[in-house]
């Protein structure tokens, strides 16, 4: 019974971090086509505001696929472990094709910004020019391919539990 209880609770939190997360997916399309500096910001602030729930609900889908992996001990199985690299393998991605590329928009529109997670106060804004290079540089639908499709895969391996 704790076990379904645990496993209840990965998947809620797993829901929850989808969720938390789609705040900044629509804002990586919105972005895109994006052209007045004022809504960039606006979007921008938008996505960081998700940020806090999106950690905690990731934080919280890992801890309780842990805990779910000890208590039938799952650990002996390739799958897991294939879930826990791609998960990471995912994470390194999102961030280098989405986090820096929006922390250095961030930057040139002079709002607070983070460079490896590593806070930072706002500079005076940059040339509007110089922001629309930057975000030119994004690719919402790779990103989307990436962070939809490797959780998928995720999904899969917990499913099927193929090897």
């Amino acid at each position: 019974m704790l076990y379904k209880l645990i496993v209840f609770l990965h998947v809620i939190s797993a829901f929850a971090f989808l969720l938390s997360h789609g705040a900044t997916a629509s804002v990586a399309f919105a972005l895109k086509r994006e052209r007045d500096p004022q809504k960039i910001r606006t979007l921008l602030n938008l996505s960081m505001a998700s940020y806090p729930w999106m950690i905690w609900t990731l934080v919280s889908t890992f801890v309780f696929g842990v805990i779910a992996g000890f208590q039938l001990n799952w650990w002996r199985f390739g799958w897991i472990w294939t879930s826990i690299v791609l998960l990471v393998v995912i994470g390194l991605f999102m961030g280098l094709l989405g986090a820096e590329v929006y922390g250095e928009a961030r930057k040139v529109a002079g709002l607070p910004y983070k460079i490896k997670g590593k806070p930072f106060p706002p500079e005076p804004p940059k040339s509007d020019e110089e922001l629309f290079a930057i975000l030119e540089k994004s690719n919402p639908v790779l990103l989307t391919i990436i962070g939809y499709g490797g959780y998928a895969v995720i999904a899969w391996l917990m499913l099927v539990k193929p090897f």
